[in-house]
């Protein structure tokens, strides 16, 4: 057991982000197609965070084209190269799936002054 908590605690980024529920985050994720090697960027608004440690996972929301698009990254993942902070969010929830049903400006988070 001390071997695996070993391995987990190499694994965990010492300098992962610190951001919260409800954040408008740009995520550079890592994408490797045949050979070769991008990053993509992601936008959208966090709308949850799971998980501690090595585990630990975030949830990000945007509308792409009318469609709701949701995308999970693991916040220690060696392919997740990047989380930049573009607005604060001021929320009272620690899951904004209420988000989903809300269409236009409704679906908006309202920032932190």
């Amino acid at each position: 057991m001390d071997a695996l908590k070993t391995i987990a605690a190499d694994s965990v980024k010492a300098d992962a982000p610190v951001f919260g529920i409800g954040d408008t985050v740009k995520v550079s994720v890592n994408i490797r197609e045949g050979q070769r090697e991008r990053i993509q960027m992601f936008e959208g608004t966090v709308i949850a965070k799971r998980g501690s440690g090595v585990a630990e996972t975030f949830t990000v929301r945007r509308v792409a084209y009318g469609v709701g698009v949701e995308r999970v990254f693991p916040l220690h993942s060696p392919n997740v190269r990047n989380v930049q902070i573009v607005r604060r969010g001021k929320v009272r929830r620690a899951k904004l799936y209420y988000l989903r049903d809300r269409v236009g400006k409704a679906a908006k988070v309202k920032e932190q002054v």
